[in-house]
């Protein structure tokens, strides 16, 4: 056997290929902030940042319950306690998709390909474009509704052109329904699995978004497939959820009681969200150069930059000096892929923050005007 003479402790190809392509656009921007002004982030997809949204108090006390009865401070199943399965069922299920309490990438060197969306359209996606990158080696066709970050709610017509397209080309569906029946009036949210029967559904979900507590780590997938046409699949995710020894214990045993806050306390957060996104379209849209796209639910706005009228290169260049001359942080659409130049804002903060957040917008835009 060889030995080595010298140190050569190297990192592994999986770690090496593994980035978050959103940190990677921030930290290149390297602004610093204005030391004049306080920050303000429309930049975190956190509603829990600023005080003003909380859970409701029923949460902390289901969670406090846990705590204190001493049952929740071991390892807990891997696919998660059966009560708590039984609990998210229960939840979700629908005469039209019923669900039970059974159980259950790039750097995977998998090839994700990515869909063209339509701003114009509320964001709907590009079904021509979409349908074009399907092959026979797609596994699955992931779709966002409520979409983070375009603000957008998918209507039943759009999602059953979506579900044909599926059918015909005989691929499954990951719908990333994180911020389920987070919409504004005049909208709806439709669980992509109550509209077929036929393409196997699997939803994304958890308590983070709607529940107001991201930092909570618990989540699940809802497997709907009346077929059974996911059998091998069920035993691969089963398989994955070994690699860790459960999610977190302590909140999933409080999980029945967190399900089950009053019907007040979404209509309240749904509430405040909807009068923000309203001040924020109505503020942005008055303010030259700038063209917000009205969101439709979850807690986000895109907000087109037409640099014909302001002075930028492109949108990073309008986020890198928006931060360092108005401490005012948001995310460049380029980490979003967006063709367009667009600035993704959240609107969780409180109107205050965010009407001073704005005051300085207006004024960083009219100095930069061409």
């Amino acid at each position: 056997m060889k030995m080595k003479s010298e140190w050569d402790i190297r990192v592994s190809s999986v770690a090496e290929r593994t980035s978050n392509p959103i940190r990677v656009i921030v930290d290149r921007m390297g602004a610093q902030v204005n030391p004049l002004k306080n920050v303000i982030s429309l930049a975190l997809g956190d509603p829990s940042t600023f005080g003003n949204l909380n859970p409701h108090q029923s949460t902390v006390d289901a969670v406090q319950k846990a705590l204190l009865s001493n049952s929740a401070n071991g390892y807990p199943p891997s696919i998660g306690h059966e009560f708590a399965r039984a609990a998210v069922a229960a939840k979700y299920t629908r005469p039209e998709a019923p669900l039970t309490a059974k159980v259950l990438a790039t750097n995977k060197g998998i090839e994700p390909r990515f869909y063209d969306l339509v701003p114009e359209r509320c964001w709907e996606i590009d079904l021509e474009h979409f349908e074009s990158l399907i092959d026979e080696n797609t596994a699955a066709l992931i779709v966002n509704s409520p979409s983070n970050p375009c603000g957008s709610v998918y209507s039943k017509e759009h999602l059953l052109a979506i579900i044909a397209i599926a059918e015909k080309h005989k691929v499954p569906i990951i719908a990333d329904e994180i911020y389920a029946d987070m919409v504004f009036k005049g909208f709806e949210f439709h669980p992509m699995a109550s509209l077929t029967t036929t393409v196997p559904i699997l939803s994304v979900g958890g308590v983070s978004k709607r529940y107001l507590v991201p930092g909570w780590r618990v989540g699940w997938i809802l497997i709907h497939d009346r077929n059974n046409l996911l059998t091998e699949i069920r035993k691969g995710i089963y398989n994955l959820t070994q690699l860790i020894v459960g999610c977190n214990s302590l909140v999933q045993s409080a999980l029945p009681d967190i399900l089950n806050a009053p019907q007040s306390f979404y209509d309240n957060t749904i509430e405040t969200l909807e009068k923000q996104a309203m001040l924020s379209y109505d503020t942005l849209k008055a303010i030259p150069g700038l063209k917000p796209v009205l969101p439709q639910g979850a807690m986000y706005m895109m907000v087109e930059i037409d640099t014909t009228v302001l002075n930028f290169e492109d949108e990073v260049d309008f986020a890198s000096k928006l931060l360092q001359e108005e401490s005012v942080g948001t995310l460049p659409g380029k980490c979003f892929r967006c063709k367009s130049y667009f600035v993704r804002l959240v609107i969780t903060p409180p109107e205050d923050m965010l009407i001073e957040a704005y005051d300085r917008i207006r004024q960083f835009c009219a100095r930069h005007m061409k």
